[in-house]
């Protein structure tokens, strides 16, 4: 608390020096990622929340904290001992942070925060927002370098190359399809700023941001050059001359500023929601062009070889989860075992698989009560031990170094209450039901998330999170452009997407529920009402049926479920034998 204090304290005087009235710091680096390295960590150096999202505001005598409701919970212990106030996000008494400022800065103030990390569209939503009171933004203030002693570097890991074999199309190729897109958008340009884009547009893979096999980097494509600007140190003879063959020329980071000044094309695209607006500065208005990244949509659509790549990660990720099912099956009954240790244990059976290479986020090991906070973690200070009794949630995966996994299991540890098992069942039915849609090409996510929670919404329950999002091939776990979400996102569904389905329930205090797939999008059917699609599993690990009330499901419901099972049971039993492949029968068993 003392050190958060001091760092408050030390902005606080900048801003003085400046005349500042406040000061925007948000969750991102300047490459809009999820997920950021200890570089950009600004927001957690100088609150303490680590949150993957939220935004914190500092003002002469106030620190605000806003996140949205997966970290409500967990940021309560946060913002208290660190002397914040807690803003939660998304509920109506609410205020934003532009309505906040509006209402708590004077006429003709001024407000700070670092164009570097912020996007174009979010720069001047706020600067509109703030315009209407006489408030100035400046986003040209960057003081963290001199107020952070000992600022982690850009990280220095190493370049490495993602075979075509497992890539299933050359970096050549795919860069010549982006011109292609280039062209039918008229723009002579682009940069690219996002690192999953840059990494699977070149075909490499890093070791820059945790949980992400990205390099911090930025590219800039025009019809004749592509060009990659990254540390040369982190690239080897071999990699370069890789990319050589490929087409990519290769600058330093930083260079890409003087690039971007001496940029002698018309115009360039950029994705204002995703490039920061320090851009705009550097190239000016006229030149930019404001579009959605071509190479966004190209990377939603997994090719052939990709999607034999996730059908053997989540067959591997498989016969871990089953490993760790069985070895809670003895263990929690003994005693001694912690929300850590099944962490731990995962980890060990994940290891055992040829390919696999490390997490793909932050594993969420909650036991009881702390299944309620959606993006619970424990840690080496804070966590529970298992009991015989009530739901252990487990939402875990790994990157493979041919694919990516993302899997939830709510596991009944024991003995239940009929509320939990009424609980557990609704999520179920509307897992099975959106896993069953079958819908028209043209359809988006929004249109399908009431599928997942029709049957909670019916006894009055509901949960706050999105049902699904697409995952990366050995890339981000969470990708876009598409989603399964409440409010619009109107990207189409296409085959050949990823997406996860993953309805949950949480009761605050009491426990969650989460039961999540990965699915492929596939051809359905071709009538004289056009294209349908379906959505298939990939996910490979049992969904344990000791919870389930059977009555609350209808036949259809028990079909899909009993045919999931086969199918698991099918594509593991080979790799078991024994007393494990007795018990893989047992979870596979019709319902």
């Amino acid at each position: 608390m003392n050190d958060i204090a001091q760092r408050v304290t030390s902005l606080r005087k900048y801003m003085s020096t400046e005349g500042l009235q406040a000061f925007i710091i948000v969750s991102s680096d300047s490459h809009s990622s999820e997920y950021v390295a200890d570089r950009w960590k600004v927001r957690e150096w100088i609150s303490g929340f680590d949150g993957s999202a939220g935004s914190v505001v500092i003002t002469p005598d106030k620190a605000l904290l806003w996140t949205d409701s997966r970290y409500w919970l967990a940021a309560e212990k946060i913002v208290e001992a660190n002397g914040y106030e807690l803003m939660r996000d998304g509920l109506s008494e609410t205020p934003t942070i532009i309505e906040w400022l509006c209402d708590n800065i004077d006429e003709g103030g001024r407000v700070g925060t670092d164009g570097t990390v912020c996007s174009i569209t979010e720069i001047d939503a706020w600067r509109n927002g703030l315009s209407v009171k006489g408030i100035i933004l400046d986003s040209s203030v960057a003081p963290f370098d001199t107020l952070w002693s000992n600022r982690p570097s850009i990280p220095l890991g190493m370049v490495e190359v993602m075979p075509v074999d497992i890539a299933g199309e050359s970096a050549a190729d795919k860069i010549m399809r982006l011109r292609k897109a280039l062209y039918k958008e008229g723009a002579d340009g682009m940069l690219i700023t996002m690192l999953d884009e840059i990494a699977w547009l070149t075909n490499i893979r890093g070791c820059d941001v945790e949980y992400n096999p990205v390099v911090v980097s930025y590219m800039i494509v025009t019809a004749r050059d592509a060009v990659l600007f990254v540390d040369r140190r982190k690239v080897t003879s071999d990699i370069g001359e890789y990319l050589q063959s490929q087409g990519v020329s290769i600058a330093e980071y930083d260079d890409v500023w003087s690039a971007l000044k001496k940029y002698s094309n018309k115009t360039i695209l950029v994705q204002p929601n995703k490039c920061n607006a320090a851009v705009r500065e550097v190239v000016g208005e006229d030149k930019l062009l404001y579009r959605d990244s071509p190479v966004a949509g190209m990377k939603s659509v997994k090719n052939e070889i990709e999607i034999e790549g996730f059908r053997h990660a989540m067959q591997a990720e498989g016969v871990a989860m089953v490993k760790l099912l069985h070895w809670l099956r003895s263990t929690v009954k003994e005693g001694g075992v912690s929300e850590l240790d099944v962490d731990k244990k995962l980890t060990e059976y994940r290891k055992e698989c040829a390919g696999f290479c490390g997490l793909s986020f932050a594993t969420i090991s909650a036991y009881g009560k702390n299944g309620a906070i959606v993006h619970y973690e424990p840690t080496i200070k804070e966590f529970s031990m298992l009991e015989p009794k009530g739901f252990l949630l487990l939402d875990c995966g790994g990157q493979y170094n041919f694919g990516t996994t993302d899997v939830t299991r709510t596991i009944p540890l024991g003995e239940l209450t009929q509320e939990e098992k009424e609980d557990y069942t609704r999520v179920l039915r509307g897992h099975i039901s959106l896993a069953m849609a079958k819908f028209p090409k043209g359809t988006c996510g929004t249109q399908l998330d009431v599928l997942a929670r029709q049957w909670l919404w019916r006894a009055g329950e509901n949960y706050l999170h999105g049902t699904g999002h697409g995952v990366g091939h050995f890339l981000n776990v969470h990708e876009g452009p598409h989603q399964i979400r409440m409010n619009n996102v109107p990207t189409h569904l296409l085959p050949g997407m990823t997406v996860t389905n993953e309805p949950g329930l949480y009761k605050s205090g009491r426990y969650g529920i989460r039961i999540e797939n990965t699915m492929l999008v596939t051809d359905y059917i071709t009538t004289e009402f056009g294209d349908f699609y379906a959505l298939e599993p990939l996910t490979m690990v049992p969904i344990d049926k000791s919870a389930v009330i059977p009555e609350l499901l209808d036949k259809d419901s028990i079909e899909y479920l009993d045919s999931y099972h086969s199918w698991v049971f099918n594509k593991l039993s080979p790799y078991f034998e024994g007393e494990l492949l007795d018990y893989l029968r047992e979870l596979c068993a019709p319902l």
